[in-house]
């Protein structure tokens, strides 16, 4: 079966978001175009990494090129929540990020992560073998408004521990500082970017 390469030159979103409880996160980056939209799977640390790599990105296109590209502020325009009914098409297992100098776009590779040890040269290749993927074309502002988001979302976690610095759950909290004792909880109140606790900024472990 031929892989499914999904391709977005001008998304009208590309996000990343969470569903669940804190503590018990699922993390999803999503692409929408009108009435398309494609979700994936992704891992926490997946999304830290692709923040900062894109943040490292436009810095180094704006030093070499002397391109037109935004600081970061680390402002989060975006605060809408996924589109509902979110329905992952796979799994990000690689990811992919270059530069296209014609269209002046940073572009953002997801591919669907595989048993097999993936050939780097798949990425950001167009071939019939090769992992599902969801590709991306970006302006340098949508990719600095994506970072920001994405990095609100990964640091604005459950406050942590005084003494062995581990998040606090709702709960409470066994700590390894007390011979594990529990801990009373303190009172969280996490960022919610809709308000009805379906995407939110609040988990430190997912």
């Amino acid at each position: 079966m031929p892989r499914a390469i999904h391709v977005f030159r001008s998304p009208d979103r590309f996000v990343s978001g969470t569903v669940g409880e804190p503590g018990d996160r699922t993390f999803y980056v999503q692409a929408v175009h009108a009435s398309r939209v494609v979700s994936v799977l992704v891992e926490k640390q997946q999304v830290a990494i692709l923040a900062d790599r894109i943040d490292a990105l436009l810095d180094e296109i704006e030093r070499r090129f002397g391109a037109d590209v935004p600081p970061a502020t680390g402002e989060v325009d975006d605060l809408r929540p996924l589109v509902t009914p979110i329905e992952a098409e796979f799994r990000v297992g690689t990811m992919g990020l270059g530069w296209d100098a014609n269209e002046k776009s940073v572009v953002v590779e997801l591919l669907a992560a595989t048993e097999e040890a993936l050939d780097e040269s798949i990425v950001l290749d167009d071939r019939d073998d090769g992992p599902d993927a969801l590709r991306v074309f970006l302006t340098a502002d949508a990719a600095r408004g994506f970072a920001a988001r994405a990095e609100a979302l990964v640091s604005a976690g459950r406050p942590a521990c005084p003494l062995c610095a581990e998040p606090l759950d709702p709960d409470g909290h066994l700590c390894i500082r007390t011979n594990g004792y529990k801990r009373e909880p303190v009172s969280l109140e996490p960022y919610e970017l809709d308000g009805d606790g379906d995407d939110e900024f609040g988990d430190d472990s997912d």
